[in-house]
């Protein structure tokens, strides 16, 4: 029996139909699936900070609790969500200090940058698979230790940035990775946003010696305004084994061009570093420049973990126009089942003039210990002796916090 031109056509039209509605069913029950079997994540830091420097402002303090909860769903066709919320407060009163670019007591106190806020932290879709992971949204982004772009941990509310990102591992060994960033979300709540143009490029391959990478971080903020800061370098870091003592070295230079309707820069990074772990003490002494073009423009990196580098006092989180050269040694080891560090800093202008040359000098202190998986507890401290520009300043800070 032949089946009619109109019938054969209402049962194609029929079992496409049902096959758009099996798979949106699936879908549908995919995506429902993906969203009830993610999993909720959390941490807490609970800190006291306080600030003492040899200048006009009052001394500060601060006892900050810093809240982020997240939720991370699961996957569908490699695809994921993921979203965080961060809030930071001032706890029982404790809040003499300054954070002038969130308009916090500005002028009174000296800064701790810490401002109470509560803010989505990250917010993102990512597609993964073997060798390729792409992000969409909010979002952390660190590269090479955080020296040029990092997310400034440290402080309560941490940095992030609107992007597309994308991690590519083509080979064992060999990473690219590349971000478009539109704004970059800073650590004073919203107060202090940027809208950018970012372009961040970091290549990487591990050889038998050590790690070798190649970048540029090309930056610009998008305010119709002629602000170029473009960062061309290469790093190359490793260890090595002699006899019972493992030796560590890093060496990184960088260049960099600043462009402004009136104004045209250029200056140069170096970073040497030697070292040794013995009898689990790791020992070293480095050597980093920070240049300057002529006295008047220091090289920079905003995007960074400055508090990471230069010492924890933060003395140098903008380079001086006369740029920075900081000459360190530390000392790092384990103590009763917790680290602690030491590491002292001399600091002296690149290119000095007549008044400024001597930067002046930094100890550092610290000890940090876990409680089983999920708790920590540390003690740091930060004394600064002026040389030719700045003040004396001490800073201590003391935290506990947990995650889940």
């Amino acid at each position: 029996m032949r089946i009619p031109q109109l019938s054969k056509l209402k049962l194609a039209l029929t079992v496409g139909l049902l096959g758009v509605t099996v798979s949106q069913n699936l879908f549908a029950e995919s995506v429902t699936e993906a969203l009830t079997t993610g999993n909720v994540y959390g941490d807490f830091n609970l800190r006291y900070e306080s600030v003492e420097q040899d200048n006009t402002a009052k001394d500060a303090s601060a006892l900050t609790l810093r809240t982020r909860l997240g939720y991370r769903s699961g996957t569908v066709n490699g695809f994921s969500a993921t979203v965080e919320m961060e809030d930071s407060r001032i706890v029982m009163g404790q809040g003499d200090f300054t954070v002038g670019p969130a308009g916090y007591n500005s002028g009174i106190y000296s800064v701790i940058a810490d401002p109470e806020s509560t803010e989505l932290d990250q917010g993102f879709i990512q597609y993964k698979n073997d060798k390729l992971t792409a992000k969409l949204g909010r979002q952390v982004i660190t590269m090479d230790g955080h020296r040029f772009v990092g997310h400034v941990g440290w402080r309560q509310d941490r940095q992030t940035f609107d992007a597309m990102s994308v991690s590519y591992a083509p080979v064992k060994d060999l990473s690219i990775k590349y971000a478009y960033v539109t704004q970059r979300n800073r650590i004073f709540a919203e107060a202090a946003d940027i809208d950018s143009k970012d372009h961040l490029l970091n290549v990487s391959y591990n050889t038998a010696y050590g790690k070798l990478v190649g970048y540029s971080y090309l930056l610009e903020m998008d305010n119709e305004t002629e602000n170029a800061l473009d960062t061309f370098g290469f790093s190359f870091s490793g260890n090595t084994k002699a006899a019972e003592t493992t030796l560590v070295y890093a060496f990184e230079y960088a260049k960099q061009s600043s462009e402004t309707a009136t104004t045209d820069y250029d200056v140069d990074y170096l970073k040497l570093e030697a070292g040794a772990v013995l009898s689990g003490i790791t020992t070293k002494l480095g050597y980093e420049v920070l240049g300057s073009d002529e006295g008047v423009f220091g090289f920079s990196t905003p995007l960074a973990t400055l508090h990471k580098f230069n010492g924890w006092s933060d003395q140098f989180l903008s380079t001086p126009a006369q740029g920075l050269v900081d000459t360190y040694i530390s000392l790092a080891g384990k103590l009763a089942g917790g680290g602690w560090a030491v590491a002292y800093h001399g600091y002296e202008a690149d290119e000095s003039t007549v008044d400024v040359d001597d930067l002046g000098s930094e100890l550092n202190v610290s000890y940090v210990k876990k409680f089983g998986k999920n708790y920590v507890a540390g003690v740091k401290y930060a004394t600064y002796a002026a040389g030719d520009i700045k003040v004396d300043a001490d800073k201590l800070w003391v935290w506990v916090g947990a995650k889940f």
